[in-house]
């Protein structure tokens, strides 16, 4: 089975199509930007792109992404990607992270939302709540998080 991760082509054996894509990127790849955290898909720490959607990887069988274009946090934030990076820049100029766990997931959430909007729009507090709902930040930075999604929706604009 054939996977695309951040630009580059993965053969992975068949054997392990039904395992999470979690395991696969974090152990069988070396991703550790993309986090464990419940294994149910409920708390968003495992958020990765799957073809542009947020998608939790620690809920979705390998066998699901075969052929598809998988993009982690290591991606999302590398610069190439102008969406990413001004979420990123957002997230450092606000200091959203506190202990930062949760925050990949966050940040994978905030670009695919951001990636969703019509080019200038500025999303409303009620719209970011909405599209970040699924992310849980035990540090409870969603005010931080609100205004980060916000200012960068500003800085593509």
């Amino acid at each position: 089975m054939l996977l695309h991760v951040n630009g580059r082509e993965a053969s992975i054996p068949d054997d392990r199509a039904s395992d999470p894509l979690l395991w696969l990127l974090r152990e069988g790849l070396g991703l550790t930007g993309t986090k464990f955290g419940c294994g149910q898909g409920l708390c968003g720490a495992c958020t990765v792109h799957l073809d542009g959607q947020a998608i939790r990887s620690c809920v979705t069988p390998i066998s699901v992404a075969e052929g598809k274009k998988i993009v982690t946090i290591e991606a999302a934030t590398d610069g190439s990607d102008p969406v990413g990076a001004a979420v990123h820049a957002a997230w450092v100029k606000h200091d959203v992270a506190q202990c930062g766990y949760c925050q990949s997931g966050q940040i994978m959430s905030a670009t695919a939302f951001l990636k969703s909007q019509p080019k200038g729009k500025q999303p409303t507090a009620a719209e970011i709540d909405s599209a970040m709902a699924g992310n849980i930040c035990r540090c409870g930075t969603y005010a931080r998080i609100r205004v980060a999604v916000a200012d960068a929706a500003k800085t593509l604009a």
